[in-house]
Order: structure tokens, then C-alpha cells, then sequence
């Protein structure tokens, strides 16, 4: 997924979500609904900030789990900052994105 991210494909990252996908505030409120939500919102996203891109700096398993420590830079001049992102499976998409910051 952090692959299709950075090519700014919204399309192909969508495509390894469930159909009723969404990302969130961690234990808060959906910020994108649905992959349709996803898929539009990452697509604002990119228009806003064509070089936005993410590195792992770190990832952790566990059962239907991944749990993401990331550096994400919206531009090539701005400050980078840092986020945890958890990952829920059903099966082999993603149902849930959620992001500490």
C-alpha cells in the first residue's frame, strides 16, 4: 500500500480494501468513508501535494494487524512528521486505516 501511496496511485491502493474500507482518527471519528471515500480523498490529497510521499521506519504483526511507524513529507521542502498507522485485515484487504498523530 505505501508503494501505490507514494506513486500517488489512489486507484491501485484502494484496490487492496474492502469494499466498506475506511480511514480514521485513531478510536475517532472516519475521516474517509467506504473505498469510494478513500479513493477521492487520496485523490484531493495528491492534488494538494503532488511530491506528499511516506517511509517505514518501522512495522509490527500480529494477527489480523499491522501496525505502521511512518515519516510522511508533504512536500520536498517542508518538515517531515511522524505517524503510527494500524492496519485491520479481513483476509487479505484492509477494512479500517487508523492514524496516531
Amino acid at each position: 500500500m505505501i508503494a501505490h501511496y507514494n506513486a500517488q496511485d489512489a486507484d491501485a491502493y484502494v484496490a487492496l480494501m474492502t469494499d466498506d474500507a475506511a480511514e480514521a482518527g485513531y478510536r475517532g471519528a472516519v475521516v474517509r468513508d467506504g473505498k469510494e471515500g478513500v479513493r477521492s480523498g487520496l485523490k484531493a490529497m495528491f492534488a494538494e501535494f503532488p511530491e506528499n510521499r511516506a517511509e517505514i521506519l518501522t512495522g509490527h504483526q500480529l494477527g489480523d494487524y499491522v501496525v505502521l511507524h511512518e515519516k510522511v513529507w508533504r512536500s520536498n521542502a517542508s518538515e517531515p512528521f511522524e505517524v503510527m498507522s494500524i492496519y485491520s485485515f479481513e483476509g487479505d484487504k484492509v477494512s479500517r486505516v487508523e492514524f496516531v498523530r
